[in-house]
């Protein structure tokens, strides 16, 4: 039975605030409501909201000076990024902004914008397909007349050069948008990709799920998410249609936010906070005098003659780190070739049997063993340590295995391997997918992804804010299994074998993505290179 949500326990790490709080659209709009049902006014939170979207475009017209906004994702450092931001800040400054006015108050936030662009003299047009809009946005349109920005009575054309503002639906949306907004959306993103700012969320993406609501959606460059970030807009299936990710800050009173559940997921490295939240992560640390033995004794069984790679990542990514003591279980033609390269990587002649196993503190099971293999499942269910389990090791268990094991247990899984072991969950959204999957079996889950998420048996949940598609290469996900390994072995060794710690590695790893990347180029960002940057981890 899950515990509930109060007896759960509140996550320390990293804080819960406006940075790291991953909401559902019914959430985020509960706080709204508590807000309003205190006094404030509508009409306030939206002047405070549009005139901070407002700076950060006419930031974007004057060349992307310091964002008003705090961005979700840092600046993409390469030149398609740069392009992007120059493209939208271009198109903004040369051609003027489109609005698109939807018949909410996420057309009313973009009317707000509308007046200010205009008031600031940048050229701009309004257009909405709603015949009624809700008071407040009605108010709003009427001021926009009255101020003679000009009015689309026909649907746009889709190559127009200027910035397309999307405040069509925002927050919440549920239904497709209709026929005749897909179709322009459809048009624009052939003909101008991305030439788009989408208010709060772009339009046709759920805002929980960040999947499609109908056939198509916005195309943002840029999306400008208000208040706290929806955690739909951070899921794989929506990172196509968001673009890049700032939230624009409301200052919601701590005490507001403190109504959300224990359980709530918490986001990880966004730009403000990524090696922060690495620093202050709960990373294992051994006392002064601590011997190799102290810190952590790890086993890594990896590797074949068909996949010796798999078995040299793995260690290194496990090198990396810093457990004391690492011992491997692979063929004599890999042991071989280890001296070479990790002689500091002990090999294990026997490394199933209890006296091995009771030597240790970890055990990594799987990369690259292929089909063959003679492991002792008994015995390592038995194992009272932390066992890693990632790739071929877990084609080799089930759910009911790994409900029946000694000690803590950490899974890696991608999105196939989840669904061999959770078949009935693999098309639930992974935040909800990973967290259920860890309630059944009592197992830490990693559910890796672009954004990768973690979830703890006691409800406990990370998602990555951040990671670098050029590192996504065949062998990362080796060294992110040898990496959490490490650092299960060196908590373990502390008496400190808590969950977090994987949620951590998860962290160091796409930071570590990010940095070979930045230092030595896409083509640089290899599954070696990411090895050696984690070695500087919470540095």
């Amino acid at each position: 039975m899950a515990a509930s949500s109060e007896s759960r326990p509140v996550p320390t790490w990293p804080c819960r605030d406006a940075d790291h709080l991953l909401v559902t659209a019914a959430q985020m709009a509960e706080l709204e409501d508590r807000l309003f049902a205190s006094g404030l006014p509508v009409e306030a939170l939206m002047e405070k909201a549009a005139l901070a979207i407002a700076r950060r475009l006419l930031q974007l017209a004057a060349g992307g000076a310091t964002a008003v906004g705090t961005p979700v994702q840092p600046a993409d450092p390469t030149a398609e990024g740069a392009a992007l931001r120059g493209d939208l800040g271009g198109a903004l400054g040369r051609h003027g902004a489109l609005v698109l006015v939807g018949p909410g108050h996420n057309g009313g936030d973009g009317l707000v914008v509308a007046r200010e662009l205009q008031l600031a003299g940048v050229p701009v047009r309004i257009w909405s397909p709603f015949a009624t809009r809700r008071p407040l946005t009605e108010r709003h349109w009427r001021h926009a007349l009255w101020l003679g920005i000009p009015t689309l009575q026909q649907p746009p054309e889709p190559d127009d050069p200027g910035l397309w503002i999307d405040a069509l639906f925002g927050n919440g949306q549920r239904r497709p948008p209709g026929q005749e907004i897909e179709s322009l959306l459809r048009r624009r993103e052939e003909r101008q990709p991305a030439l788009l700012v989408a208010l709060d969320q772009p339009t046709g993406i759920c805002s929980d799920s960040g999947r499609l609501l109908g056939e198509v959606a916005a195309r943002a460059g840029l999306t400008l998410a208000i208040g706290l970030i929806r955690r739909g807009l951070v899921q794989d299936a929506a990172l196509h249609w968001v673009g890049r990710l700032e939230r624009i800050e409301l200052g919601l009173p701590a005490t507001l936010l403190e109504v959300l559940p224990a359980d709530q997921p918490l986001g990880l490295g966004g730009a403000g906070s990524g090696r922060g939240d690495s620093r202050s992560g709960p990373r294992p640390r051994a006392r002064a005098a601590a011997g190799k033995y102290e810190r952590g004794r790890l086993l890594v069984i990896a590797g074949s003659d068909r996949y010796p790679g798999a078995a040299h990542l793995a260690l290194a990514g496990a090198s990396s780190s810093g457990c004391g003591s690492l011992r491997a279980g692979v063929t004599r033609s890999v042991a071989a070739a280890l001296c070479s390269t990790l002689p500091h990587v002990v090999p294990e002649g026997e490394p199933w049997s209890a006296a091995a196993l009771e030597r240790l503190d970890a055990v990594l099971v799987g990369p690259g063993l292929g089909p063959e293999g003679g492991e002792s499942w008994e015995q390592l269910q038995r194992f009272g340590g932390v066992l890693v389990l990632d790739a071929d090791g877990l084609q080799r268990i089930s759910a009911d295995w790994l409900r029946g094991r000694a000690g803590a247990t950490w899974i890696t899984p991608h999105a196939a391997e989840f669904a061999h072991l959770f078949p009935d969950l693999a098309q639930e959204p992974p935040l909800e997918a990973a967290a259920e999957a860890a309630r059944r079996c009592g197992a830490a889950v990693l559910l890796k992804g672009a954004h990768t998420v973690v979830a703890l048996a006691d409800g406990r949940r990370w998602q990555l804010l951040r990671s670098c598609p050029a590192a996504a290469r065949a062998g990362l996900g080796d060294v992110l299994a040898g990496y959490a390994a490490g650092l299960a072995a060196r908590a373990a060794a502390c008496g400190e074998p808590d969950g977090a710690v994987l949620a951590l590695a998860a962290l160091d790893h796409a930071l570590a993505g990010c940095r070979a990347a930045a230092r030595r180029g896409e083509g640089g960002a290899s599954p070696q290179e990411v090895a050696k940057e984690l070695g500087r981890a919470g540095a």
